[in-house]
């Protein structure tokens, strides 16, 4: 861990990823301090679902470096990024629609069980410990996402919005220290993004860092400490909501006049 820098600290150097002769992302730098709500904003095509991807493994980089609490994560697969405690979710819904609500949830912890293949096949006592507290935990998450009285119904009876709910609560099952969503107010009515604001709020107030992608600028302004915005892939502006609602760059030549006019209610609302 570099001097000054608390731990759980996620820092992107000089990071660039081409797809032929596209630069979708190029050369970003930037930090994400442990405890805050980090948003990234801008329009389609700026790069945003990407960087995600960058930042969790499923793409590595052309260049530059991914830095997360002291350990070098650049082109590392994605399950060294989730054992390293960072975690997601998806743009368009992962639901396993077959199982359970509960089951949906379990599976983000699988990674957390430390069961070897005699103890599984001989179905032995620890193995049983370990599905016991995983369900426990499970059932911890979807209270807290306020599924609880779900659990045991098939996820495809699930509203959109409760299943937007329901791929939190798995990202949060694996146990995260940042949390990693991609436009989670994506499709959601006013009443169900007003949802998901408090739902962040209450995750950041855990403990657990939060870094956002979303279109929702009355979302993004009230829950962010930081927001980076992108353009074609680079930093355009970076600050708090309040510096980015009113830099110039921002209203006039990045969000245009409508979404300006969205920023500057969110922020006096």
């Amino acid at each position: 861990m570099s001097a000054g820098r608390p731990p759980g600290t996620l820092r992107v150097e000089s990071l660039s990823r081409r797809f032929g002769g596209v630069e979708a992302i190029a050369d970003l730098t930037f930090e994400i301090r442990p405890g805050s709500v980090h948003s990234i904003i801008g329009p389609n095509g700026a790069g945003k679902t990407t960087l995600l991807n960058l930042l969790t493994g499923v793409y590595a980089p052309s260049t530059g470096r991914i830095v997360f609490d002291g350990n070098d994560l650049t082109g590392a697969a994605p399950h060294r990024y989730a054992a390293a405690g960072i975690g997601r979710t998806f743009q368009n819904l992962q639901i396993f629609f077959n199982m359970t609500v509960l089951e949906n949830v379990m599976t983000g912890r699988h990674r957390l069980e430390r069961v070897g293949l005699a103890a599984a096949l001989l179905h032995t006592p620890l193995l049983r410990r370990v599905e016991r507290e995983s369900r426990e935990r499970a059932l911890e998450c979807l209270r807290f996402l306020e599924l609880g009285a779900d659990a045991d119904k098939s996820a495809d009876s699930l509203p959109y919005g409760a299943l937007k709910r329901l791929e939190i609560a798995r990202a949060l099952a694996g146990e995260p220290r940042m949390l990693l969503l991609d436009e989670p107010a994506a499709g959601l009515n006013p009443t169900e993004a007003l949802e998901i604001d408090a739902l962040i709020k209450r995750v950041a107030a855990r403990g657990t860092t939060v870094v956002l992608v979303e279109h929702n600028m009355h979302l993004v302004m009230g829950v962010s400490d930081h927001i980076l915005v992108l353009d074609h892939g680079r930093r355009l502006v970076e600050g708090t909501a309040e510096e980015v609602g009113h830099d110039p760059r921002v209203i006039e030549a990045y969000l245009g006049a409508g979404a300006a006019g969205a920023i500057r209610e969110a922020i006096h609302a």
